[in-house]
């Protein structure tokens, strides 16, 4: 891996894509690419699809991969392997994290502090003012769990409001959610936290071995942890235990 920065299991093809930026960031340099790997370990194809600039979140619906590129989402047919669309979004800075209702695809940007929308073709800014923002998750019930400046957070659709669930963990990357009180986040420079019941506890702490903790995923059926460690250059898997 070069810059692994996301992870994403697909459990209807038992595979898991992997974002790397293999640069800046911030760069448009045509070096991003997207890799897969099976659950054992192995790399199943290291470059998947190629020609990214610096490519981060990603979100699967309906036979379709979403990544987050730096100003643009960009739509990519799993079949065939071909990048369908590239939405550009206006004023964007630093696209993020992705996440899915099964609906409509949601992904944020962490320099603007904005979440988007993709809905028939079509972007649509739907919350501002999340300073930090990155993080993005949805539980079964369809509501949006968010990692922002502030903490872990649930977003009220309805009146663009937050609710608190957890102000310690500040700054998060990666968010996964294991039920409606139990969560798991990662920050971006090598801490993974176990949430529940609004209380955090530290689960992993590789900032002196100078490995990152980026944008995480979960097999649920083996209680594995996927873990992008970014400047690492792997992706490791953790087994939890709960």
């Amino acid at each position: 891996m070069t810059t692994a920065e996301s992870t994403l299991y697909d459990r209807a093809a038992n595979i898991i894509y992997v974002s790397n930026i293999s640069g800046n960031s911030a760069e448009k340099n045509g070096k991003g690419f997207i890799a897969t790997m099976k659950p054992d370990g192995s790399v199943a194809e290291l470059n998947w699809l190629t020609g990214l600039n610096a490519p981060k979140g990603m979100a699967m619906l309906n036979g379709r991969l979403y990544v987050t590129d730096i100003d643009v989402l960009v739509e990519i047919d799993v079949a065939s392997r071909k990048v369908l669309n590239r939405y550009p979004v206006q004023d964007a800075v630093f696209l993020n994290d992705a996440a899915t209702d099964g609906r409509i695809i949601y992904f944020s940007d962490s320099r603007t502090g904005k979440i988007h929308s993709l809905e028939n073709g079509t972007v649509v800014t739907v919350a501002e003012g999340l300073e930090n923002i990155n993080g993005l998750a949805f539980n079964e019930a369809g509501q949006l769990f968010l990692l922002d400046g502030k903490g872990l957070h649930r977003y009220i659709m309805a009146d663009k409001n937050t609710e608190p669930v957890n102000e310690a963990v500040t700054g998060g990357d990666g968010l996964v959610i294991l039920n409606d009180s139990t969560f798991i986040a990662s920050r971006w420079d090598g801490e993974i936290y176990f949430i529940s019941n609004g209380q955090e506890h530290l689960m992993l702490d590789t900032k002196a071995a100078g490995a990152n903790t980026a944008d995480i995923d979960f097999i649920a059926e083996e209680n594995l942890v996927l873990v992008p460690t970014f400047k690492d250059n792997r992706v490791v898997a953790y087994k939890l235990n709960y």
